[in-house]
């Protein structure tokens, strides 16, 4: 028996740190490093660029936003693509796109041609996470997707921690190139790593050739289902993009003394975010449930907004562990991606996984502009909650009704 044991054990720590795997991971690392580096590097790279603070809030503002219209649209191309032709063109695609981008951002003097990089950076950023994730839970064995997701997590999650020390360590120009270099180094590992069998089998029956891309939106169910898995996530990007990001504007409106710097905030949340993916994948696979592990960690969020806006927090080694909590907590990224992708049959599954994990990442600019609306009426605390409550209620309600992909069979078309 205790061979037996040992054997599956064995098997399933081989499956789960597979090539693929291990590149998909290495691949979100990189996205992630690439992805917040400009939001690190706004203020030191426009002042090198000899613009005023006032240029650097509303040009900063505008290349963001540039960014995040390469990722919406991004969303979709590469999504499209990789249901088309296949889930690993895009996994070089898409890292060749961002890595040459960040690299041409490092040598960059121009405003107009940062934003035009920044843009493209965002447009090959898109497709990194949601191929990936496709990719291993189409190859895994269903009963270890789980893992595999935790894996890809944990590894890729740390490229925020990479990104934060390697501008304190460097100036902003060497981060670009070392973001762009380390994604040109991870094309040759992805040279073996193999196509989908389910796609390769899919991609041959005419019912997958016909279904478009556009009938996520066009039929009621599918577009339910799409609006769901976005949904779960909404709170993930709303401590990421708000309760972190505006970290010192809320240790200020709850009376913490001395200066909170919101980068800081942003660091403790995100290695709270490693360790909470990392966990989330084995609470999936040990309740043999994606909705009860999500749900659990939907709760545990909501506990540390609560504990943020209205515990009374008096220091800032307290607000920090509150900020670390609530990344720990939001640590379901990689889970509903995987809960996403065992959502949809072959032919749309890396459309709809792609374009979902970069539309949630776009709901901050929902959010953000209700937030700064409210807040010089309502206050810093009372505007986050407002926005808060929304997130979570629409997050309750989509996992409410949504189905329970443990466990299932992913070999299927949507007709």
């Amino acid at each position: 028996m205790n061979s037996i044991s040992t054997s599956n054990n064995t098997s399933a720590l081989r499956s789960v740190l597979s090539l693929p795997v291990i590149v998909a991971s290495l691949g979100y690392f990189v996205d992630v490093y690439d992805l917040l580096l400009f939001n690190i590097v706004r203020v030191p790279s426009l002042k090198d660029l000899g613009l005023s603070e006032a240029e650097i809030s509303l040009i900063g503002a505008k290349i963001y936003n540039w960014q995040q219209a390469g990722l919406l649209i991004g969303g979709f191309f590469w999504g499209i693509w990789g249901d088309k032709m296949g889930r690993r063109s895009v996994l070089f695609g898409s890292i060749l796109t961002y890595s040459l981008a960040n690299i041409i951002c490092g040598f960059t003097n121009d405003v107009e041609l940062y934003s035009i990089l920044r843009f493209i950076a965002g447009l090959g950023l898109a497709g990194e996470l949601g191929a990936g994730i496709t990719l291993i839970a189409e190859i895994l064995p269903k009963e270890y997707r789980g893992y595999g997701a935790s894996v890809v997590a944990s590894v890729g999650l740390a490229g925020a921690i990479a990104a934060f020390f390697a501008v304190k360590l460097t100036d902003w120009r060497v981060a670009y190139f070392i973001g762009g270099g380390m994604g040109l180094l991870l094309l040759a590992l992805r040279v073996n790593v193999l196509e989908s069998f389910l796609f390769e089998k899919g991609i041959k029956n005419s019912i997958s050739k016909s279904v478009q891309w556009w009938t996520i939106f066009t039929k009621r169910e599918r577009l339910i289902r799409y609006l769901r898995c976005m949904g779960i996530a909404l709170p993930t990007y709303l401590v990421i993009g708000i309760y972190a990001t505006f970290g010192n504007e809320f240790a200020k409106a709850i009376g913490i003394p001395g200066d909170i710097p919101a980068g800081t905030c942003v660091l403790y949340t995100y290695i709270g975010i490693v360790t909470g993916d990392f966990f989330s994948g084995f609470l999936s696979q040990w309740l043999q449930s994606r909705k009860k592990a999500i749900l659990i960690m939907l709760m545990m969020t909501l506990a540390g907004a609560v504990i943020l806006l209205y515990g009374g927090i008096k220091s800032a080694e307290t607000l920090y562990f509150c900020y670390a909590w609530l990344g720990f907590s939001i640590g379901y990224i990689a889970m509903f991606l995987t809960t996403t992708a065992e959502q949809f049959g072959t032919n749309l599954r890396a459309t709809v996984t792609t374009s979902v994990a970069n539309n949630v990442r776009a709901t901050v600019l929902i959010t953000l502009p209700i937030f700064q609306f409210l807040k010089p009426n309502w206050g810093v605390l009372q505007a986050g909650a407002a926005v808060g409550a929304v997130c979570f209620l629409l997050a309750l309600l989509s996992l409410w009704k949504m189905e329970e992909t443990y466990g299932k069979e992913l070999d299927y078309v949507e007709q």
